[in-house]
């Protein structure tokens, strides 16, 4: 591995980073240029549809000329290249300007999600420096600019927080646009935003992601999906999301010349409306959201024909479910399996049906390198369960400012371990079985145990805790916190300690669905808490 300046984080060895450009995967493009470009080839051609509360929508010509102006006044507020910005906007056609309008200054937006709030965002602010926060006034009830207020007080280096909406005691993002003028952009090589990892201690890494090697993601997945300037996108997950963004989602979308519909809920009472009066032809899902919209189609009254493929992803799908979406929804079936660090499958529109209903799919790129190992690192045997590690033109050398962990999560010869248990089919499609670790996937959000144990333990009821995933038919997996109380406490009930986690500012999704208070947690050999132990007696005691 390398460490190009300013980079932060390991990246592609020349040898490798040659590699690439010579097989045409990086070809030197920026999302700003890519902007630019669309906005050139087709200025009236609609690229954004923001239906609520009033329809607005953008052309190409339009996004691009607000995204000048945008990056033109935060520039002027001292925002540069390199700056990091953390961005938590709710399903919006700002969104998509606020960035495009960092692309275009060179600063790297740091993608949060609705839902996060005090903890999570004032770690992302404080761990990625960051330089500024656009929120929106509200959002689902809840104010974000108080939430704003308090991070800023507790982050000294953040210096401005730009609101949707009524700003409150901060600043109106509709009072910072002005004359466009010349900036310097960022190279293809360099960053051009910093995701979130799901994390498996609770506290996300953040994952470098560059112009170059996204865009090629984005190529390889609208070629597959088969994305082209008539596609319809409906973004019914947050749009913050890696998979929303670009398998092949809307950044997919938009680099194709096709029309992206923003969905403020998935829920099929908002989403159907959309699919008929948009005429949306592709969306992407995550399995507990396909089984709600797979029931709800039975009973709906409205004109779901547009839809030509759906694509499953974010957490396994199981093989039943799977086959009953095409029937209900009356589409093609996609499954994705991937990771923001990188790597993405698909099924193929091409492949039959039993290979897309019990299969997660292959690789986008040729050069997409998988090694399928046991315990000890060794490779096991054709079609066998192992490790997935993986390397390749869009897999991530290392996390942002993470040396020591860099250190466990990539072999010394770059290849990042997913943490995934795989097989591989003699037609190289991968076959999921889980996680290796102990983070939780509810639903496609991911929950580290560590956190949320931190967090009971606080009680001053608590002795002990320990969080473990449950199989659940509706969400993959719920989250079951085991507590032991302190000798001589006061009575617990499940209710006050999921409020007792609820009120320390965490996102909701990471509050227990299931507590049950015990005497005793089961040891390992060497006395250590046997999570695997739990596991199984949780599996047994919900079946």
């Amino acid at each position: 591995m390398s460490l190009t300046p300013g980079m932060d984080a390991p990246t592609w060895p020349a040898d490798f980073a040659d590699r690439y450009r010579a097989a045409g995967y990086w070809r030197g493009e920026t999302f700003g240029g890519v902007l630019r470009a669309c906005a050139a080839a087709h200025p009236d051609r609609i690229a954004l549809v923001d239906p609520a509360p009033e329809r607005r929508t953008w052309t190409y010509r339009e996004l691009d000329e607000r995204a000048d102006r945008l990056a033109a006044g935060f520039a002027a507020r001292g925002i540069t290249r390199g700056d990091r910005v953390v961005v938590q906007l709710p399903n919006i056609g700002e969104f998509v300007e606020v960035v495009f309008a960092l692309f275009r200054v060179g600063a790297l937006p740091v993608y949060a999600l609705p839902a996060h709030r005090d903890s999570e965002i004032e770690y992302f602010c404080s761990f990625a420096e960051a330089v500024a926060y656009v929120v929106p006034d509200r959002h689902a009830g809840y104010d974000h600019r108080d939430l704003a207020s308090r991070v800023k007080k507790r982050t000294p280096g953040l210096k401005h927080v730009f609101v949707v909406g009524d700003p409150g005691e901060h600043t109106a993002l509709t009072d910072v646009p002005c004359q466009p003028r010349p900036l310097t952009g960022p190279a293809a090589h360099e960053l051009a935003f910093l995701q979130l990892s799901g994390g498996t201690t609770g506290v996300p890494k953040l994952i470098p992601r560059t112009h170059d090697d996204y865009l090629y993601s984005l190529r390889g997945s609208n070629d597959i999906c088969r994305v082209d300037a008539d596609t319809r996108f409906l973004v019914a997950l947050p749009a913050a999301h890696n998979y929303p963004m670009s398998s092949p989602g809307w950044l997919g979308v938009l680099y194709a010349g096709g029309t992206s519909v923003l969905c403020r809920k998935p829920d099929p009472a908002t989403a159907f409306p959309l699919i008929e009066r948009e005429r949306i032809t592709m969306t992407g899902l995550v399995p507990p959201l396909a089984l709600v919209w797979t029931d709800a189609a039975a009973q709906t009254q409205h004109d779901l024909s547009s839809l030509e493929l759906v694509l499953v992803g974010g957490a396994k799908y199981s093989e039943q479910a799977a086959r009953r979406l095409e029937p209900a929804l009356g589409c093609r079936l996609m499954q994705v399996f991937g990771m923001a660090e990188g790597l993405v499958n698909y099924t193929r529109l091409d492949d039959d049906v039993e290979t897309i209903v019990t299969t997660q799919g292959l690789p986008i790129s040729p050069d997409d390198e998988i090694r399928i190992v046991d315990d000890h690192g060794n490779d096991v045997a054709e079609g066998e369960f192992g490790h997935l590690l993986t390397r390749g033109p869009y897999t991530i050398r290392g996390y942002w400012k993470a040396p020591e962990h860099n250190a466990r999560a990539f072999t010394e010869d770059g290849f990042y371990r997913t943490g995934d248990i795989v097989r591989r089919t003699p037609t190289g499609h991968l076959v999921v079985e889980g996680r290796a670790k102990d983070q939780i996937n509810r639903g496609g959000e991911k929950v580290a145990p560590e956190e949320v144990e931190n967090i009971i333990l606080g009680h001053p009821s608590v002795h002990d805790v320990s969080v473990v995933a449950v199989p659940d038919e509706y969400l993959g997996e719920r989250s079951l916190a085991y507590v032991i109380l302190r000798e001589g406490a006061e009575p617990l009930k499940s209710v006050a300690v999921k409020r007792f986690v609820r009120e320390h500012g965490v996102a909701a999704y990471k509050v227990p669905d299931l507590v049950e208070f015990v005497d005793a947690f089961p040891q390992t050999g060497i006395g250590k808490v046997s999570k695997k132990q739990l596991r199984t007696n949780a599996s047994a005691d919900q079946s």
